[in-house]
């Protein structure tokens, strides 16, 4: 029997698609489970996918909210974003 990845470990085709291509193949996974055609087997390898690809998004959507946050506008009206690696840094 193959061996199977620990649940939290996302493939790495997908960890290396961006957020938007990835939603859209979660989409495509739903429409397909949805029509309830297909063996059980790929349905449940479809699900596993479906449920890779969801983590994944979410870590995304994780990681554009920090970026957000760290976003701000001084006194003067100027947007700086705070660097992780030293202080706030004029972005324009």
């Amino acid at each position: 029997m193959a061996e199977r990845k620990p649940a939290a470990e996302i493939p790495s085709d997908i960890t290396e698609m961006n957020f938007e291509a990835a939603l859209e193949s979660l989409e495509e996974i739903v429409r397909q489970l949805e029509t309830g055609e297909g063996s059980l087997e790929n349905a449940i390898g479809a699900y596993e996918r479906g449920a890779h690809l969801k983590r994944h998004c979410e870590l995304k959507l994780q990681e554009a909210k920090a970026r957000v946050e760290k976003i701000s506008m001084d006194s003067g009206g100027a947007i700086t974003a705070l660097s992780e690696k030293a202080g706030p840094e004029e972005t324009g």
